[in-house]
Formats: structure tokens, C-alpha cells, sequence
């Protein structure tokens, strides 16, 4: 991962020059604890001023003005223009449009950026087990693709990126979610080491490894980023990430990051 000082890092992945893409860590914000430093999150009990600034932050960085989604795990996609509305809710988002962001945000959920080597059209997706699993096996992944051959373009022709996320060794998850994920289950033998039984009804669950099949069985062979290794797990990496699941309870409240995708002007 190459290293941005302060604000994040830059995607190590193969996109074309008119592609940028950046992913916030927690830290080189002005949130205080248990939100610090760079929460983006406005709706995670922070200060609203606080988060403000750090969007302020993050957009110098950028030189772009972003659109943030108001995000509910589910699999709608919109497509993003400069009139979109702030918080849109939708957690896929795509665009033909120069200078203009999609944020996706994420506190343990998995950030999937996605563009095309040769096409001006970016797309990113906020991906929990939930949006993963999405409604009849059509989930965050499979509105990606649509939205991809919308645009006339093939989801193998396409460059996916894997953000940080809750890793195999922080998640455990009951028979809802296993169950919600079986049917994809059913169909490849790729997703078997992906629920680890701990206990009755009990598993450990690879969040990134489950896109990672999710995406290959839609049509997406080149997967970079998160292998779901621990220095990408938002819930071990206390230092760097916010974690839901880690802070929310037990510290009274979590913050959140970013993964921004745009085309350049």
C-alpha cells in the first residue's frame, strides 16, 4: 500500500492516469476520542463541527468536491452527477462525470472501488454482509456488474480495489448470515473455508475473501487490495482504523472512513 501522509493512502492497483482514488484512515483529523482523529462520519455522534472540518480536510486533499451517500446496507445503485443530492440513499454508486468523487464510508463494512482501464466510468459500493448477500442472491456486487454493462463494458475488463475491512479473525456471525450467503454457497465450492465454525451456530466469517467470490462469480477476475490478511482488518488495526464492532459499545462511539474514487478533469 503506497503511504499518503496524514489524510490516507492511495489504492495500489493498476487504474489508468484519469482515475484517482484515496482511502481514509482515522488518523490527521480534529475528532477527539472516542471518534479520533479523522471521523467522517455525521451520524456517528461526534461533534457535527468536527466532522465538518475533517470533510474540509479531506477535500483539499482531493481537489474535488465529493458526494457522501447516506448508506443502509442494502444493494441500490445511483449514478452520481453534480446535482445529486447529499445523502442519496443508496450504497452503489457510479459515474461518467470528471471531477467528481463518490465516497463510500466504512467502520468495519468493506469498500469496493471499481473502474475501467480504458473507459471514463468509476463505481464504488459499501459492502457489509448484508449488501453482500442482498435480496435472491442480487446484492452490492451484482448492481456493480449491472451498472458496469450499462455503461457497455464487460465486469472481466474491469479493475476492482478492496479496502480495509473487519478481518476473518475479528468477525463472528451467526446462521443468519451464513444462511443469507448459502445460496452463493451452494454455487461454488470457493466460499467452503470462507465460515469458520467456532461453536453451535456460531462461525467466523471472511468479509473481503466472500466479495472476493462474489466478485469472480460476477464477472470480475481482476481483484486487488484487502486478501484478508491482518494488517487490513479495521478491528485489529486500532491505530490506524475505526471499528464499529470494537468502539462502539465499549468506547461510547466509533468514527468512520472513506474510500473516494473520481475520474480527473
Amino acid at each position: 500500500m503506497q503511504s499518503k501522509p496524514l489524510i490516507g493512502f492511495e489504492p495500489d492497483w493498476p487504474a489508468p492516469s484519469f482515475v484517482r482514488a484515496l482511502m481514509t484512515t482515522r488518523r490527521g483529523g480534529v475528532s477527539k476520542a472516542p471518534w479520533n482523529e479523522l471521523n467522517l462520519g455525521l451520524l456517528s455522534g461526534d461533534n457535527v463541527a468536527n466532522v465538518t472540518q475533517n470533510r474540509a480536510l479531506v477535500a483539499q486533499t482531493l481537489g474535488v468536491p465529493a458526494v457522501y451517500l447516506r448508506q443502509v446496507h442494502g444493494s441500490n445503485g445511483v449514478e452520481v452527477t453534480p446535482t445529486t443530492p447529499p445523502n442519496t440513499e443508496a450504497d452503489v454508486a457510479w459515474t461518467s462525470q470528471k471531477g467528481l468523487a463518490i465516497a463510500i464510508m466504512a467502520a468495519d463494512c468493506l469498500p469496493i472501488l471499481v473502474c475501467h482501464p480504458s473507459s471514463r466510468w468509476v463505481a464504488g459500493a459499501h459492502a457489509g454482509w448484508r449488501g453482500l448477500a442482498g435480496q435472491e442472491g442480487h446484492g452490492v456486487v451484482e448492481t456493480l456488474a449491472l451498472s458496469a454493462k450499462a455503461h457497455g463494458l464487460s465486469p472481466q475488463d474491469c479493475l476492482v480495489w478492496l479496502g480495509p475491512c473487519i478481518g476473518p479473525s475479528a468477525f463472528e456471525v451467526g446462521e443468519d448470515v451464513y444462511a443469507a450467503l448459502g445460496t452463493c454457497l451452494e454455487k461454488s465450492d470457493r466460499f467452503a473455508n470462507l465460515f469458520v465454525p467456532t461453536s453451535p451456530n456460531k462461525y467466523m466469517a471472511n468479509l473481503a475473501g466472500l466479495a472476493r467470490a462474489r466478485l469472480k462469480l460476477a464477472g470480475f477476475s481482476s481483484v486487488h487490495g484487502n486478501d484478508s490478511s491482518l494488517p487490513w482488518c479495521t478491528y485489529r488495526q486500532e491505530a490506524l482504523y475505526h471499528s464499529h464492532r470494537r468502539d462502539a459499545v465499549a468506547k461510547g462511539g466509533s468514527g468512520r472512513m472513506a474510500a473516494y474514487i473520481w475520474i480527473t478533469a
